[in-house]
This record gives C-alpha cells, sequence and structure tokens, in this order.
C-alpha cells in the first residue's frame, strides 16, 4: 500500500485559497482579505498564506497592487490579457488587435468535440469564426468552440458589442474565468478559404494553434483552432 502524498501547508493554503476562487467567494476583480487575516482564519504563519498567494500570483490567478492589497485577476489586466495571445510582432510589444465576427451559430456536439469538452453527444454548442487584424493586417483565423448550456445567452451581438477579449467577456458576463490552456502547433498551408481570409495566396506557410482552455477544477470550457499569419509576427512561449 502506498503512502499518502505529503503535500507542503503553504500548498494547502493554497488549494483552500482557490476553493474560494471556485467556488465565487472572491469574484474577479475583488479584493481578499489580507495575509494577516488569512493567517488568521487558516491558523498558520502569515508567510505560509504568502507563499501561497505568490504561487497564485505567478499563475496570474491573483494580482498584487502596491498600497491597496492583493485582487482577483481578470482579463482586464494587462499581463493577463496578452497571457492567452501569445502573437507578438517582429518590431515591438503586443497590440490589442481589431477583432471580426464572421460566424455565429449554435449547434450539436458530435462525438469527438463532445469527448474534448466532456459533453455528451448531442449536447448543445456555440461555435463563432473570427479574424483578428493588427494594424489593418488579418493575422489570425479563428474557430472557436463553446458548451451551449455554459453560455446559454451568448450571442453574435454580445460578442460584435464588446470590445475587449472574448475571455472578458466569458468572464464578466457568464462567470466563467479561463485560468490556463493546453496548446498543440504544428505548420499548415493556407487552403483557398483561409488563404482569402488572412490576404495571402493557397499555399502560404501558416501556424495552426490548437487551445483547449480551462476554468477552475480543471474543466474544460473552450476549444479553438486559429490560424496564424508569421510573417511579421512570432509565436512567443515562455519555459520554466
Amino acid at each position: 500500500m502506498s503512502s499518502p502524498k505529503y503535500s507542503p501547508l503553504y500548498r494547502q493554503i493554497k488549494e483552500l485559497l482557490l476553493d474560494g476562487l471556485r467556488g465565487g467567494e472572491w469574484r474577479p476583480g475583488d479584493a481578499i482579505p489580507s495575509e494577516l487575516e488569512l493567517a488568521a482564519r487558516f491558523r498558520v504563519s502569515q508567510g505560509t498564506v504568502r507563499k501561497a498567494i505568490d504561487e497564485l500570483a505567478a499563475d496570474n490567478l491573483l494580482v498584487r497592487r502596491q498600497g491597496k492589497g492583493t485582487f482577483v485577476a481578470t482579463h482586464a489586466e494587462r499581463q493577463v490579457r496578452f497571457r492567452f495571445l501569445r502573437l507578438t510582432p517582429d518590431t515591438g510589444d503586443a497590440v490589442a488587435p481589431e477583432r471580426r465576427l464572421l460566424d455565429f451559430r449554435r449547434a450539436r456536439a458530435g462525438a469527438d468535440l463532445a469527448r474534448v469538452l466532456q459533453l455528451r453527444t448531442g449536447d448543445g454548442v456555440v461555435t463563432l469564426k473570427r479574424l483578428l487584424v493588427f494594424d489593418g493586417d488579418p493575422v489570425v483565423l479563428e474557430e472557436v468552440w463553446l458548451p451551449g448550456g455554459l453560455f446559454r445567452g451568448l450571442s453574435a451581438a454580445a460578442i460584435t458589442e464588446h470590445k475587449g477579449a472574448l475571455y472578458n467577456l466569458f468572464e464578466t458576463q457568464f462567470g466563467t474565468r479561463m485560468v490556463r490552456a493546453e496548446e498543440k502547433l504544428k505548420a499548415r498551408a493556407a487552403d483557398a478559404a483561409s488563404a482569402k481570409q488572412l490576404s495571402v495566396e493557397p499555399g502560404h506557410a501558416l501556424l495552426e494553434v490548437e487551445r483547449l482552455t480551462y476554468t477552475y477544477g480543471d474543466r474544460p470550457v473552450e476549444w479553438r483552432r486559429g490560424l496564424y499569419k508569421t510573417d511579421r509576427y512570432f509565436y512567443r512561449s515562455e519555459l520554466g
């Protein structure tokens, strides 16, 4: 019989804080209690709480603000806003793109999509297609699939009227925060349809990025596939 896995005390406190985030005790943008208050609540030292908060801040789930306290991160934060959009121009810093919605519809999940999103075959899903345009240049063509039940009130109008990132919309209007993602990258040649949308010739080299995004509790809540034009942009990744 194997012995129970040991977990350092600060990791146990981190899990308790995550329980509060998952359960909605602290919503995006809310201030969490001070380290002293949390230390008293959990009956541990302030240093233990600080170490747990440090890890949650490193995970982009909390944000420290000098002189103000610690807050639940939102997708409106600059460091979080560009966490999932990894495309950077060769000549400068990342900039927010113009977002053009090309298609929006509700459908039924096939077996493969249901498996990925942990749904049942035939469950309702939302699917949309959009174009990300940087300085007038169409750079990313992407398709997004979402669980229909979780995003029941989502509409083409809501997406078009929202000026920020999709994840900010999901967070503010549907209470769903994207906390981590897994991606697969590979090279692909543009077909006629994607070439037209991205203003390139058929056969042009593109980067295909498949992403599965999770909310709290490792629940998958979005699958997307993007075609990236990388002539003047690179895909940035951080390791370690």
